[in-house]
């Protein structure tokens, strides 16, 4: 009767060792599924100027070139056109899984009109909605107006008006 209490007892032993082990190896696969899956969560991506808080409001109308310089730093690009124009562009974007592609969430253009004495005449603050469509694999974009055919320029040509 001994040797078998004594059986029964190694084998529930054995048995609980086993359900634990068994147990901890699950817990182990649940962890090495969940670090994967947290891998694979959404992330947020920043391009271009990032605008520091409270940087338009330090620059009023009329001030100098310099100090619009000093608060906003150096800009993406400047235009020349009807006076001078400093433009910070900025863009941000996320994907919801690491694998996706990213979405456009945000997209910003600050532009920071000057007159001829380089004083600042308007500031503007274009978004995502602002934006026109251009296709810049074909390199062109829509226009205003009416298209004209390729028979137009050589009729007017041949009239005598």
């Amino acid at each position: 009767m001994t040797i078998t209490n004594q059986t029964g007892r190694r084998a529930n032993k054995l048995r609980g060792l086993h359900a634990r082990w068994r147990g901890l190896r699950m817990f182990a696969a649940m962890a090495v599924v969940g670090a994967a899956l947290a891998g694979c969560t959404g992330e947020q991506f920043q391009k271009g100027y990032i605008l520091p808080p409270g940087a338009l409001e330090q620059i009023p109308i009329g001030a100098s070139q310099d100090q619009v310089l000093i608060v906003m730093g150096t800009p993406s690009t400047v235009a020349t056109l009807d006076g001078e124009v400093f433009y910070y562009i900025s863009q941000r974007s996320e994907r919801m899984v690491a694998f996706m592609n990213q979405k456009v969430v945000d997209q910003r253009v600050i532009a920071v009109y000057f007159d001829k004495n380089r004083r600042v005449r308007r500031l503007a603050n274009y978004g995502l909605q602002d934006g026109k469509i251009f296709d810049f694999i074909s390199r062109t974009t829509a226009t205003s107006g009416q298209e004209m055919s390729y028979l137009a320029p050589i009729f007017k040509l041949l009239s005598f008006n």
